[in-house]
């Protein structure tokens, strides 16, 4: 439950080592949140993931830095298992986060894959699966995730969605396409909770200069993991369904999704 002062006690963040996700959290704990599980993934299966799952655990591994940085802020600090590789698991890890910190306030669902257009359209089966991660993975965790919250009684489930998802461009339309899934999927389970006491809030981040996109040249309107964390903690204050990273994305996107489809494939690669 919330802490005494209503600020946010305890967060899952699924996608130990994503950036964006480990922002949010540091904001959260300097904010009182004292019981925080990183669910992580150990083993190196796909390449370029944001939850960094191209590094096993390790002694600097970035979950267990930012562990023991969430430590010395005062948290209780634990990393588990989590594969979105494998959604036979996914219930087992929602239970071992509320063993370790009991009822959870938030769930942060920030894992997830970029890759490259030209590398999946050489390689249609790696598109494949980094859709069955980018969409299929958050199916399977967001609804075990809403379950939980749904028989607390309360909680909020974050999912990182991107302005990506918003109308797919020829660029990324591979990663786009799972992010507009991943958006769509998001809002009707957000539906689906009304009245639960549950709830789900949808982040659309623009471009994030990050090791998720190291070397690629930043986009107009670019952002970093801090700002997104700043926007991702006001949207919890104040109890909003869809939050924009920087918030100016919003009207811009409104204006490109009604673009005509002529000036759509025009936009710059």
């Amino acid at each position: 439950m919330k802490n005494a002062l209503g600020s946010v006690d305890s967060v899952l963040l699924l996608g130990g080592r994503s950036e964006i996700g480990l922002a949010i959290v540091d904001r959260l704990v300097r904010d009182g949140a004292r019981r925080v599980v990183l669910a992580v993934r150990t083993l190196a299966a796909v390449p370029g993931a944001d939850d960094g799952a191209e590094n096993a655990v390790g002694p600097h591994d970035p979950a267990q830095e930012a562990a023991a940085r969430l430590r010395e802020l005062g948290a209780e600090a634990t990393l588990i298992d989590f594969d979105a590789t494998r959604p036979e698991t996914h219930g087992q890890v929602i239970d071992a986060a509320v063993k370790l910190a009991g009822d959870l306030d938030v769930i942060v669902a920030a894992f997830g894959v970029l890759g490259d257009q030209a590398a999946y359209e050489a390689d249609p089966v790696s598109a494949a699966a980094s859709v069955a991660v980018n969409l299929g993975g958050h199916v399977s965790a967001g609804l075990f995730a809403a379950r939980r919250l749904r028989e607390q009684g309360h909680g909020t489930l974050v999912v990182l969605s991107s302005v990506a998802g918003v109308r797919a461009r020829r660029a990324n339309f591979v990663y786009g396409a799972a992010k507009a899934g991943l958006d769509g999927f998001a809002q009707g389970l957000g539906d689906a909770l009304h009245g639960s006491g549950a709830r789900v809030m949808v982040v659309r981040p623009g471009f994030v200069i990050g090791r998720m996109t190291k070397g690629m040249p930043p986009a107009p309107m670019s952002t970093i993991p801090a700002q997104v964390a700043e926007d991702v903690v006001k949207g919890l204050r104040s109890g909003a369904e869809t939050v924009w990273s920087p918030p100016k994305l919003r009207p811009v996107f409104t204006l490109m999704r009604i673009l005509p489809r002529p000036l759509w494939r025009r936009l710059p690669r």
